[in-house]
C-alpha cells in the first residue's frame, strides 16, 4: 500500500463525522478544574472543563483545536465521559495509550468507541493529538482530588 491509501484508509468516514459532531464543545462557566494540554509535535490543543459531583464528573466542556484524529477522540470522551470516575478515565487513557502503542485491547466501555482510532497505531505523530481530551480529563480529575483531599 502506498502511503496515500494508508492516509486514505486512516481518515475514515466515521473518523471524519466524529471529528465534524463533537459533543460537549464548549466551556463551562463556572468549572471545579479546567486543564489545557498540547501535543507538542503537530501543535493540537485540547481545553477540559469539569464539574465533580461525589468523585463523578456531573458536567464536562471541551474546546477542540487539532486534526481529525484529536476531534474524533474528543468525540467519543465527550459523549461518555458524564458520570465517570477517576478511574474510569485513567483505565481509559491507559487503555487507549496501550491500543496504540502496543495494539493492546479496545479501551474499556463507555469509551469503547476508541476502537475507531487503532489505524492511527502506526502514525506515532498522532498519538499525542489523539490521547489530549483523556490526558487533560484524568489531568483535571486529579487536580479535584488533590483539592478536597486538602479541605
Amino acid at each position: 500500500m502506498s502511503g496515500e491509501t494508508d492516509l486514505i484508509k486512516l481518515y475514515s468516514a466515521r473518523i471524519l463525522d466524529l471529528a465534524s459532531d463533537i459533543p460537549r464543545h464548549s466551556r463551562l462557566a463556572e468549572p471545579d478544574a479546567t486543564v489545557k494540554r498540547r501535543a507538542p509535535l503537530c501543535g493540537s490543543t485540547v481545553t477540559v472543563d469539569i464539574k465533580v459531583t461525589d468523585g463523578a464528573i456531573a458536567d464536562y466542556g471541551q474546546e477542540v483545536k487539532a486534526c481529525a484524529l484529536g476531534q474524533a477522540a474528543a468525540s467519543v470522551v465527550g459523549a461518555n465521559i458524564v458520570g465517570c470516575d477517576i478511574e474510569q478515565v485513567r483505565a481509559a487513557r491507559d487503555a487507549l495509550k496501550d491500543m496504540l502503542k502496543n495494539d493492546g485491547a479496545t479501551p474499556p466501555a463507555p469509551f469503547d468507541g476508541l476502537e475507531v482510532l487503532r489505524p492511527a497505531r502506526d502514525y506515532k505523530n498522532r498519538h499525542a493529538s489523539i490521547l489530549l481530551s483523556l490526558d487533560a480529563t484524568l489531568e483535571a480529575m486529579e487536580e479535584v482530588k488533590a483539592a478536597h483531599s486538602c479541605a
